[in-house]
Parts: structure tokens; sequence; C-alpha cells
């Protein structure tokens, strides 16, 4: 029987959530919408370009189809592919222990698309409530979303790296 591991599960649970959140938080937004939603604003915070909410919803749904479905079949090919053809670290080591590889694989291809659900979700709730009327919300109120995105990419896409350049050996102390 294979067992998984808590952190599998977690990258898991948070990837279902993320795509929830993303799909729930699109379909309330678009209900909150006016016809035309400022998307772009200038140095005052007012709207000076506009998208119909339609397009927003189109666009948030492709980023959902996209990031949800080829990123994860990218993910799902990599897990087919021979260890001698994978660019990584240690790699006699970890081609030794191929199911490991697959999870620390499959988890930072999960991990990965749900922080792109979940940035995606933060966008679509910030441009609701810049554009909601009855808030107070202003552009500069979601100032710290750029610096939650960065830091969240940086982590997740220096992660697997980083993990793949300790041998597993050294790691769980089973092999």
């Amino acid at each position: 029987m294979k067992t998984m591991k808590i952190s599998s599960f977690i990258v898991g649970t948070w990837r279902v959530l993320s795509i929830l959140l993303v799909f729930g938080l699109s379909v309330f937004s678009y209900t909150l919408f006016s016809e035309d939603v400022g998307v772009h604003f200038d140095q005052f915070g007012k709207a000076d370009k506009y998208l119909r909410k339609s397009d927003i919803f189109y666009i948030a749904m492709g980023l959902i189809l996209v990031n949800n479905v080829l990123l994860l079949g990218l993910g799902r090919r990599l897990l087919t592919m021979p260890s001698h053809l994978l660019p990584i670290p240690n790699q006699a080591a970890w081609s030794a222990n191929r199911e490991a590889l697959n999870e620390h694989l499959k988890n930072w291809f999960y991990c990965l698309v749900a922080a792109i659900n979940t940035i995606a979700a933060l966008g679509i709730f910030s441009l609701a409530s810049v554009n909601n009327t009855t808030t107070q919300y202003t552009v500069n109120s979601f100032d710290w979303l750029i610096y939650l995105t960065c830091g969240l990419l940086i982590v997740i896409l220096f992660a697997l790296p980083i993990r793949l350049a300790i041998k597993p050996s050294v790691v769980s102390g089973k092999w």
C-alpha cells in the first residue's frame, strides 16, 4: 500500500482549493463588475483603460485552463521521461530513487500551478475591489500583491533545484 506524504497532501489540497478559489472569485467578480471594467489606472488612481467584463471573465477562464491543463500535462510528461534525459543535479542518485524524484517533480508542478491560481484569484479580487464603487479600495491598496507574487514565484522556482541538489540519501535517511 502506497502512503501519501504530508507534503504531497498539502500541495494537492492547495492546488484543488486554488482552482475553486480562482473559479469562484471569477464568477463572483463577474456579478460585481459593471459592463466596462477599469484595468489600467493613472497616477491619481483613476481608470484610463477599460475591458468588457465578459473579456475579463474569458481571460480568467483561459488562464485557468492553460495553467491547469497544459502546465500539469507538461509535468506528467516529465514524470515519464527517462532519468538520464532530465537536467538535474545528482542525476545518478535520483535515478536510483525515481519514485522520490517523481514525487518531488509532481509536488513542484502542483505548487507552481497552485501559486499561479492563487495569484490569479487575488488579482481578480483586487480588480473587483478597485472597480467596486461601494468600497474605498484604491489601486494602492493592493501594492502588496506584486511583492507576494514575486516572492511566491521565486521561492517555488528555486525550491526544486535546491531540493534536487541534495542527494536523496542525505535528506530522507531511508535509502
